[in-house]
């Protein structure tokens, strides 16, 4: 199964060029599944890789538009009155689907951008007292720009804790650029692309990622790195205990990748940064988040 997992990721760094690792971390995240943001400036490939795992994974998809004028009802869906039938009837909104790219979040309102919260946390809605079960699989995966940009509302808190990761592309380097410049345009690659996995191959490999065991030292490692955030000298936002199993199921699902049904100190570091980063760094922002997360992981001692 992982083999048609790595096969994914192959394909996929095809299109979206010099990102092998952010790809595999992406991926990581859905076998988690988790919820992924990603932040950095237009133009980098962010649309690009959501699309892309998309049509890849062969999961029904949306695309939402974030803007500051879209409303909760938008995204959620309302009741709609049919006067043939003399009653209300709901109509699902675009967030009905197993994969859903909020593009660019962040540019949407307070109280639009909440309309994510329920959804993210519990796979459902609750629409005028009624509640509603979203589709299994469900992944979020959202864009959005740097807090300094504008037009741009900050995600609060709670909202990027709804997220189990988050990622950075940056500029492909000049020599990639130029391939692109001389080759075809990663967009019309992706017509190309067809999907690897079934809707029960993500299911079963979902459930193979729970069974990746834990030893008690790896998970005294991750105590420790809690811990240790929550000291008076520590810069960043104390770690919370969802925070550290939310490093545990990242962990895990890097592990199945690796071809292992056990943990290792090594796959706690490898996805250490992504997912603490946007949950440390408070007001200051991702970016000065991932930092204190590189300077908490380095000062950590690692279990032999």
């Amino acid at each position: 199964m992982k083999e048609k997992f790595h096969d994914l990721i192959s394909q996929a760094s095809q299109v979206v060029l010099d990102k092998d690792t952010e790809i595999r971390l992406a991926m990581t995240c859905l076998l988690a599944g988790g919820h992924l943001l990603i932040e950095d400036l237009p133009g980098v490939g962010k649309t690009t890789l959501v699309q892309a795992l998309g049509k890849l994974t062969g999961l029904r998809t949306t695309r939402i538009q974030f803007t500051i004028d879209l409303l909760p009802a938008d995204v959620l869906g309302g009741q709609v009155y049919h006067p043939q039938d003399q009653k209300f009837v709901f109509h699902q909104g675009p967030l009905f689907s197993q994969l859903v790219m909020a593009d660019e979040l962040n540019r949407a309102s307070p109280r639009t951008q909440s309309a994510l919260l329920q959804a993210m946390e519990e796979g459902e809605i609750s629409v005028d007292g009624v509640t509603w079960k979203l589709p299994k699989p469900f992944y979020v995966i959202a864009t959005q720009n740097p807090h300094q940009q504008t037009g741009t509302f900050p995600l609060p808190e709670s909202q990027l804790d709804r997220f189990l990761m988050s990622l950075e592309l940056h500029h492909a380097s000049k020599n990639t650029e130029i391939k692109i410049f001389q080759g075809q345009d990663p967009r019309q690659l992706m017509q190309n692309l067809k999907p690897v996995l079934t809707e029960a191959e993500i299911t079963k490999a979902l459930q193979s990622v729970d069974e990746v065991k834990v030893s008690s030292v790896v998970a005294s490692y991750i105590g420790e790195l809690l811990e240790r955030s929550r000291r008076s000298g520590f810069s960043g936002q104390s770690l919370s205990t969802r925070a550290g199993m939310a490093l545990v199921r990242a962990s895990k699902a890097w592990a199945y990748l690796e071809g292992r049904d056990y943990l290792r100190a090594e796959d706690v570091q490898a996805v250490l940064i992504p997912v603490i980063g946007h949950r440390i760094g408070g007001n200051h922002g991702i970016k000065k988040g991932r930092e204190w997360a590189l300077v908490l992981k380095n000062e950590t001692p690692v279990p032999l």
